[in-house]
């Protein structure tokens, strides 16, 4: 197995890891994570083999010139250009040699569907390749497009899907092109099709609640549920002090951005000043997670607790409802916890999360990080706070959730697949 990103692009495959290994396969995940070195100290507890490559791709420097250049950037195609310039680039030949030795001591790969090494590798050394897709988003379908959700017809999702199909390989066919060509490959006609789905098995590693088959995807394509993780020690415990502010009043609004949090005085700070306002502007308690709050000027009070970092499973059902990034991982905690959103994107990928949350019910209209103010993001958690409507519909979703099994299901389907062979994923 084989995953690239932040946290979030992280934990799924941890996850699912630790299922496949329980379930009696030999498991080596192999981990670059671009903002983080903590993974070199993470153990399995059911023996799966965990190297890790490359990470930190970036400085704390260079995380917070992408984080800045990026939700600066309006055009969606043009913002991923520039993260995978910033943050793949560096380490994909290091990533593709990682991916060969997979493929040379695998049965099976399992692979991020944006991990394109692992895919061409795969490929060339006729291995049996499954695509992990985080969001339903980049799934095809003449019933759906992120930009509209139900609402068009067939003829305008089909036209929207060209379009997007071709912009999406002007933007990133050239990343498995050039390494296909070093094994001899042809090139892609389609990222989308060739590299993100797999036409092995394809899971979408997303809630049923939030994401329905179509029956125009591919026989390949297999909704398993959310990939979750018991609580990881590089998470942390419940921080002192937490447990007597949840007791002093009423239920706090939780507030984090995330990876997307920035680490330099200078962003954080600026950062921290948006969700303070904010949260003091509406009038509620809240927690803000922040790696340095203390040495950015910002005090804990009866009404603000300033943490470096929380477990979320545990802090989330203890909230009144959850301002946050939008990313996937973060989206799918806080809908499990059964708590409204109020979503502050960075890139377009977030935005659908936030679309998606809206759709259900459980947010409003998602703000974006770049011209967001303190008055509007108020705005916004005032009226999230005075829905009974939204909170009762979250609790519902909730419930819905405890039913799914996302990592029991995706290691059934894996099996299933490859039942007739004796493998060893990797």
């Amino acid at each position: 197995m084989q995953t690239w990103g932040s946290h979030g692009d992280i934990r799924p495959f941890l996850a699912l890891a630790e299922g496949l290994q329980a379930a009696g396969n030999d498991v080596h995940l192999v981990i670059t994570c671009v903002d983080s070195g903590a993974y070199e100290s993470v153990t399995s507890a059911n023996g799966v083999k965990i190297s890790v490559v490359a990470s930190p791709v970036l400085t704390p420097e260079q995380q917070e010139t992408v984080g800045r250049t990026a939700y600066a950037i309006r055009n969606p195609m043009t913002q991923m250009a520039t993260i995978l310039r910033l943050c793949l680039d560096p380490v994909e030949d290091a990533m593709f040699d990682a991916a060969r030795r997979l493929c040379a001591e695998s049965d099976v790969l399992i692979g991020h569907y944006f991990m394109h090494p692992l895919q061409t590798a795969a490929e060339a050394a006729g291995r049996p390749y499954v695509s992990v897709l985080l969001s339903h988003a980049a799934i095809p379908s003449d019933f759906d497009h992120p930009l509209t959700g139900s609402r068009a017809g067939k003829y305008i999702h089909r036209v929207l899907w060209w379009l997007t199909r071709t912009l999406l390989n002007r933007t990133l066919k050239h990343y498995p092109d050039r390494l296909r060509s070093r094994l001899g490959l042809p090139p892609v006609r389609d990222v989308v099709t060739q590299v993100w789905l797999s036409h092995h098995l394809t899971l979408a590693a997303v809630s049923a609640t939030i994401c329905r088959a179509h029956p125009d995807w591919p026989q390949s394509v297999r909704v398993c549920g959310f990939l979750d993780t018991p609580n990881l020690a590089m998470e942390g415990d419940i921080p002192p002090g937490l447990a007597g502010f949840l007791a002093a009043g009423d239920a706090p609004v939780y507030m984090t951005f995330g990876s997307w949090m920035p680490r330099d005085p200078t962003g954080q700070t600026k950062a921290l000043r948006l969700l303070t306002d904010a949260a003091r502007q509406a009038g509620c308690r809240s927690i803000i997670q922040a790696p340095s709050a203390a040495a950015c000027g910002f005090q804990s009070d009866g009404d603000i607790l300033y943490i470096a970092a929380a477990p979320h499973h545990a802090i989330f059902p203890h909230c009144h409802a959850v301002v946050h990034h939008g990313g996937a991982g973060t989206t799918q905690s806080v809908m499990r916890a059964g708590k409204p959103s109020v979503v502050v994107a960075n890139i377009s990928e977030q935005e659908h999360w936030g679309r998606e949350l809206r759709r259900l019910g459980i947010a409003g209209r998602p703000a974006r990080r770049r011209n967001v103010t303190a008055p509007a993001l108020a705005s916004r958690l005032r009226r999230v706070l005075a829905s009974p409507e939204m909170a009762a519909r979250a609790a519902d979703i909730a419930g819905a959730m405890k039913h799914e099994h996302g990592v029991d299901a995706a290691v059934a389907l894996v099996t299933q697949a490859f039942a007739d062979q004796d493998v060893t994923v990797a």
